[in-house]
């Protein structure tokens, strides 16, 4: 049975099932990337919820395995050589899934760097622009009078997904008909600028068939299904 007691943040998340990937998430965009991908590829995992509302986020067992103090993080029991591996930033962990697994990431050369650059678009682009939507669109920052930042981001916003909807053209998914962690990385980010983000009309969504189209096909994945619920809020 794997000994994960060099890792602080399971004093207070004790392991149940110690020989089980951790996972230490909430269902936010970035979070659910890891839930659904662990659903996709079948991986056993233990889920530990990390309420924001109690700022757990920001507690030194947390800190200890991710001192960015953001979700999602993990620990895999059976990292490289045998030995546990603490783990976070989403990408990295989708990469690192893909990498054990050897799924949802081409074994070809070129074409897993394509599916990486997408990664990296998500990363830099499609997160932060959408998130800060959300901030001035829906939450604290809608009582700002000066709408300039709420606009900036909504044209940035509208401007990639015109690059989505152009690599999508043609396409089932972001890598033609090979479903990738590309696509997993997305999911969440679009599902909620529509949605909680209230977005919808703003960056004139309808207008982008094919990423509509591909969102649609995404959430119809009962892996997807099940992702975008782990773990249950509290």
């Amino acid at each position: 049975m794997p000994d994960l007691s060099a890792f602080p943040i399971t004093k207070r998340w004790p392991a149940r099932q110690p020989d089980r990937l951790q996972l230490y998430s909430l269902p936010t965009p970035n979070g659910v990337k890891v839930s659904i991908m662990l659903e996709e590829i079948g991986l056993p995992y233990e889920v530990h919820l990390i309420d924001f509302n109690k700022d757990e986020q920001k507690t030194p067992e947390f800190l200890s395995l991710n001192p960015n103090g953001k979700i999602p993080a993990i620990i895999d029991p059976d990292g490289p050589g045998g030995k546990p591996l603490g783990l976070f930033e989403s990408g990295a962990i989708l990469q690192y899934l893909a990498d054990k697994t050897g799924k949802l990431l081409p074994d070809d050369g070129a074409r897993r760097y394509e599916t990486l650059q997408w990664l990296h678009f998500q990363m830099g682009g499609i997160g932060p622009m959408f998130g800060q939507v959300g901030y001035f669109n829906k939450f604290a920052g809608k009582e700002i009078a000066d709408k300039r930042p709420l606009q900036r981001y909504v044209e940035e916003s509208k401007r990639l997904l015109g690059v989505m909807e152009g690599r999508l053209d043609g396409r089932q998914w972001i890598m033609d008909d090979e479903y990738t962690i590309a696509d997993i990385s997305m999911f969440g980010w679009v599902r909620n600028l529509i949605g909680l983000y209230e977005a919808r009309d703003l960056v004139a969504f309808d207008g982008f068939s094919h990423v509509a189209g591909w969102l649609q096909r995404g959430l119809a994945r009962p892996a997807v299904q099940r992702g975008l619920n782990i773990p249950k809020r509290p």
